[in-house]
């Protein structure tokens, strides 16, 4: 049952956003006034809703809405992820009494909504359930989103800090325009939170054991620069701060916005007295004040790490700002290598962008060692998105051990190469005999209804009407004017079950606006959290699998799967693990992905492993699966294709079946138009030379600029320096001589011709095989 929305309510412009993951619950408060909106952002998705008002009442009651069975809420938290921080947080209410009301179910619609008004305030809590999953029946958990527009403006967000990690050691409130100092001891965490976002904040950092030697050794940026090799550090393998001894300072841990600066000085009186604002408040004369009474001599500029502050080399060499990118609440979390005396500003410019105009507050806190707060980037796929925290795979378990060398891809830690062997060796495995790579931060959508063939089939180039129960194809997804938003595979599972597997988070949104526009009964829900992937890839990758996966009569064996084809069988034995194998991979090589739910990833992954001993199995890590599609032809986001990029430029034109699709799909005008002109081409190149060619290098044909590199290697088994590139149709016949510039384009160039794509294996015979 979903309840109607309050009579005469508008959505609220909302001053606090919960997101409420699926899977698990949150509590808010509401006070007198408050106005709420709960949203199924995916629909389908059960949820109930707790409300808990003064002297034991029911908020339900209060709130107008239809009481449920009471009893149910101590089974659904046994079952929530987030249990505990639950019952923290409702201490003092009898749980075991609370009624609650469905808000959604299995037939609610993407984006209903129950709006309504709190006439006392209470306590409120929504619950998001899990129902079972399984790799052949899964039942994603999605997201929910609570908006709350607060009837008194003092009791909004904006002016208070987010909730503390855990319980603070220090916690400082350093009031615009001003700056504090503070000591932390080795081990223990410094958060750095800006309150209302678009506030910069000034950091130094001293040797603590030094500075009481009367020795001034601190942060310095030159050195970490260099020895990081990035602007500045960021969770994960290049996460360090360094002191002008090139020791180790700092290491930042959680990261939830991204964009910083060390190249300039903390703000300084001269940049205000020439700007025509004598006398104006600054970062280092702020900084001076602090720590003079330490002993530290003055300085008119303090080279400091500016977090928040959002600076931009340009083309030319300058340096330009703009407004942070901050919003309320971001923060960056460090760990304390040695003890340290530190000092943090909130920056007093208010006459540029740098602050939004406004100098606001920061919090600082100081967390104890003993916590363990996990390494994580946050990202945002909408700019309203909550942020949402790098997470680990299912194979996190047994692959973290082996390499060190973990990036952040699309929202999870993937390894970029292993300890053992390096990438070279990896890349062998694959090609003379089988490698394993976690997949897991491919997005998956479940895509289900009355419609769901319908809604794909306008979604993608591809004809899903002629694809078949237990097929998989290769598609495109467009933007209306023709540019690509994504590439993928869809599965067929059932006459109304599909899943979608690509790259790009948004295509869940894309989808669901779609289905909305166009009338359609489908539902698209996310499934990237409920099903985790491993490829096994290489010419004993057949022989592995069947060894250790067993199917059904009604299903292909391993060993009778086509290419292009999926199977759903169990692991081991008839009553093992349920997996999902289909023969598709990114490698150019025979292979095969398998797919299962987050709490079997560990037996798949040890099971893979203890067949493939004798077969020599190997894991690998993005940079050698980096080299395999390189040459294979295979394209990757934002490399060969973009919103710019329409599939023929991409190289796959063969995904756009434009005559023989009957059905309208998006972006099918603008595609018949560049098909018809077509302007630039992906093209394979042979380079003279061991020098490699990179992303983004220009290729040339005499004086003129005729295309660009997308990507580039050198080739272990050809023995010869390759890329991908796309060019002006003009210069994209096979055997054409054309340039790659260096440095400038024209100072130094590399001879290079064009050949035919892929560069290995171009008839594709070893993964039909």
């Amino acid at each position: 049952m979903t309840p109607p929305p309050a009579a005469g309510l508008k959505a609220p412009s909302p001053d606090d956003v919960v997101r409420v993951r699926g899977g698990a619950a949150e509590v808010f408060a509401l006070a007198k006034g408050d106005r709420l909106r709960a949203i199924d952002v995916e629909g389908g998705q059960d949820a109930l809703f707790y409300a808990f008002a003064a002297e034991g009442r029911d908020g339900t009651a209060l709130l107008g809405l239809p009481a449920g069975p009471a009893g149910a809420l101590p089974d659904l938290l046994a079952a929530n992820e987030n249990a505990a921080a639950v019952r923290h947080r409702l201490a003092g209410h009898d749980l075991a009494k609370a009624s609650g009301v469905a808000l959604s179910g299995p037939q609610s619609a993407p984006g209903e909504a129950l709006s309504l008004v709190a006439p006392d305030a209470m306590t409120c809590l929504l619950v998001v359930p899990a129902a079972p999953s399984t790799a052949e029946a899964v039942a994603p958990a999605t997201d929910y989103r609570i908006e709350i527009a607060r009837a008194d403006s003092a009791a909004r967000s904006g002016g208070e800090p987010a909730p503390p990690l855990a319980e603070p050691l220090l916690d400082i409130r350093i009031a615009a325009a001003t700056a504090q100092t503070y000591r932390v001891k080795a081990g223990q965490y410094i958060q750095i939170l800006d309150i209302d976002g678009r506030q910069c904040s000034d950091f130094l950092a001293f040797d603590a054991a030094l500075m009481e030697q009367g020795v001034e050794c601190g942060l310095d940026s030159t050195a970490t620069r260099t020895l990081m090799g990035r602007a500045y550090p960021g969770p994960g393998l290049f996460s360090k701060f360094f002191d002008q001894q090139m020791r180790p300072m700092l290491e930042v841990v959680q990261d939830t916005c991204g964009r910083h600066d060390t190249f300039a000085l903390a703000c300084t009186t001269k940049y205000y007295d020439d700007m025509g604002y004598p006398g104006h408040d600054s970062c280092s004369e702020n900084f001076n004040k602090v720590l003079g009474p330490l002993g530290l001599a003055t300085r008119p500029g303090w080279p400091a790490i500016n977090f928040f502050f959002n600076t931009v080399v340009n083309h030319d060499g300058t340096i330009g700002t703009d407004e942070p990118w901050s919003r309320p609440g971001d923060y960056v979390l460090m760990r304390a290598l040695t003890d340290l005396v530190c000092a943090s500003s909130s920056c007093a410019d208010d006459i540029d962008p740098a602050n939004g105009w406004n100098p606001t507050d920061i919090q600082v806190r100081v967390y104890g060692a003993e916590h363990a707060f996990p390494k994580a980037i946050a990202t945002r796929m909408t700019p309203d998105s909550p942020p949402v925290f790098t997470k680990e795979t299912a194979f996190h378990a047994r692959i973290a051990p082996l390499s060190r060398r973990l990036v952040d891809y699309r929202g999870y830690w993937l390894a970029n190469s292993f300890l053992a062997d390096g990438a070279v060796a990896e890349y062998w495995a694959c090609r003379e005999k089988v490698a394993v790579i976690d997949l897991s931060a491919l997005r998956k959508f479940e895509v289900l209804g009355p419609d769901a063939e319908a809604l794909l089939d306008h979604a993608v180039t591809r004809d899903i009407t002629k694809l078949a129960v237990g097929q998989v194809v290769y598609t495109a997804l467009c933007y209306p004017h023709g540019g690509m938003l994504d590439d993928g595979t869809v599965f067929r599972l059932g006459p109304q079950q599909f899943r979608l597997v690509c790259g790009d988070p948004y295509v869940g949104v894309h989808l669901r606006e779609l289905a909305k526009a166009r009338g359609l009964n489908a539902w698209v829900r996310s499934s990237t959290d409920q099903l985790h992937n491993i490829s096994v890839q290489g010419p004993k990758s057949r022989e592995l699998l069947s060894r250790i996966i067993v199917t059904p009569p009604t299903q292909p064996s391993v060993q009778e799967l086509g290419w292009f084809r999926l199977t759903i069988g169990r692991l081991g034995h008839a009553k093992g693990p349920p997996v999902v194998v289909s023969r598709t991979g990114y490698t150019g090589e025979l292979g095969y992905e398998v797919w299962c739910h987050p709490r079997d990833g560990v037996a798949l992954w040890d099971q893979v492993f203890e067949a493939g001993k004798p077969l020599g199995v190997a894991p690998m890590g993005l940079e050698a699966l980096d080299m395999l599609r390189i040459e294979a032809g295979l394209i990757f986001a934002n490399y060969e294709f973009s919103d710019e990029t329409d599939p023929f430029e991409a190289g796959i034109g063969f995904a756009v079946p434009i005559v023989s699709k009957k059905g309208d799909f998006v972006g099918r005008e603008a595609l018949l138009k560049r098909k018809a002109e077509p302007q630039r081409k992906l093209v394979g190149l042979v380079i003279e030379g061991r020098e490699s060619a990179h992303h983004g290098d220009p290729v040339f044909a005499g004086r003129a600029r005729v295309g660009v590199v997308t990507s580039g290697m050198r080739s272990p088994i050809l023995d010869q320096t390759i890329a991908l590139a796309r060019v002006d149709v003009g210069s994209s016949a096979v055997g054409t001589q054309i340039e790659i510039g260096k440095l400038d384009g024209h100072q130094k160039r590399l001879k290079a011709t064009v050949v035919r794509l892929s560069h290995y294996d171009p008839d594709k015979s070893r993964v039909r095989a």
